[in-house]
C-alpha cells in the first residue's frame, strides 16, 4: 500500500509523508547507547550508584557509618528500669573485624573501608596475600561499606565494637533468613484457603494463575508454591540495649533474620536527615 511504501537512499529510509529517519543499522549505536545510560558498574541499573528514575544523575549510595561481623547467639529477655521486660536478640563477636583495605578516590575512584572477620578453614593465595600485605591474620568474611569520606581508617586496624556502639543507638541487622524449603501459596505468601465445606474440592490450592487462550501464558511474578526463606534480610532500625564488653556481646531489640550461630552484620541505622543528607542534598 502506498502509506507503507518506503525509499531507501545511502542508508537512509524515507517514507511517503517524506519523513526521513535513520535505517536499522544506522540507528543501532543510538538505541545501544540509550539501553545502557544510567547503567551502574555493577550492571543493574541504579544497584550501587542510586540512579533516581527520571534523572540521569548518577549518585552514590553511602552507608552511615562502617560497620561489623557478628554471630547470632540466641534470643532472651531483659527488664528496664521501670520493671518492663524487653526481648532481645544477643549478638556475639568472635576473632576478626579488622580493617583490611582502605580505598580512596586517589587510588580507587572512591571511598571506602573493607573488613575481615572469623578465622578460616583455608585460603586461597590471592586471599592469603591480600591479608599479609597489611599484616592481618587470615579471615574468613571479607565485606565493604562504602562511605563518604574513609579518612580515620588504616589497613591492619583493630576495630573497637565496643566504642562503635552505645546503649540507644539504632543499627541495621542484615542476615540470612530461615529456610523453609518448598511451601505453598498460605504459608508462602499469607494467602487465604478456600472452602472447606459445601462441596470444595479444593482447599488449599492457588487457583487460577491466568487466562488460557489469551494471552496464554503465566505472568511474570505471579505468586506460587516454591521455596521459602534462606535469603538475606536485613531489618533496620533495632535500637541496641546493651552492649557487654565483658561477654564481648551486643543486645538489640527484638528479632533478626537466621537461627543461632549464623552470620550477621551490623551496621549505622541509615536516618535520612541525621545521618544520611536528604536526596536533594546527596
Amino acid at each position: 500500500m502506498a502509506s507503507s511504501a518506503v525509499l531507501k537512499a545511502g542508508g537512509v529510509v524515507q517514507n511517503c509523508f517524506g519523513a526521513r529517519t535513520s535505517s536499522r543499522r544506522d540507528s543501532c549505536p543510538q538505541r545501544l547507547v540509550s539501553a545502557f545510560q544510567g547503567l551502574s558498574v555493577s550492571g543493574r541499573r541504579g544497584q550501587s550508584l542510586g540512579v533516581s528514575n527520571g534523572s540521569k544523575v548518577a549518585m552514590a549510595s553511602y552507608e552511615a557509618g562502617v560497620g561489623v561481623y557478628g554471630n547470632k547467639a540466641g534470643m532472651m529477655q531483659v527488664f528496664d528500669a521501670e520493671g518492663n521486660a524487653i526481648p532481645v536478640t544477643v549478638i556475639a563477636f568472635h576473632d576478626g573485624n579488622i580493617v583490611t583495605q582502605v580505598k580512596t578516590p586517589d587510588t580507587d575512584g572512591y571511598s571506602a573501608v573493607q573488613i575481615g572477620y572469623k578465622p578460616p578453614r583455608r585460603l586461597n593465595k590471592p586471599e592469603t596475600g591480600h591479608l599479609e600485605k597489611v599484616g592481618a591474620p587470615p579471615l574468613k568474611h571479607l565485606t565493604e561499606f562504602r562511605l563518604s569520606k574513609s579518612a580515620g581508617y588504616e589497613a591492619g586496624q583493630q576495630l573497637d565494637i565496643y566504642s562503635m556502639f552505645n546503649a540507644g543507638d539504632m543499627v541495621d541487622v542484615r542476615g540470612k533468613s530461615i529456610g523453609k524449603g518448598t511451601q505453598g501459596i498460605i504459608k508462602r505468601y499469607n494467602a487465604h484457603r478456600g472452602l472447606m465445606t459445601h462441596g470444595s474440592k479444593s482447599h488449599r490450592q492457588g487457583g487460577t494463575i491466568g487466562p488460557g487462550t489469551s494471552p496464554g501464558r503465566v505472568y511474570p511474578g505471579r505468586k506460587m508454591a516454591g521455596k521459602m526463606g534462606n535469603k538475606f534480610v536485613k531489618i533496620r532500625k533495632l535500637k541496641v540495649i546493651r552492649v557487654d564488653a565483658e561477654n564481648k556481646c551486643l543486645l538489640v531489640k527484638g528479632a533478626i533474620p537466621g537461627k543461632p550461630g549464623n552470620l550477621v552484620k551490623v551496621t549505622p541505622a541509615k536516618i535520612v536527615g541525621k545521618n544520611i543528607p536528604p536526596w536533594s542534598e546527596k
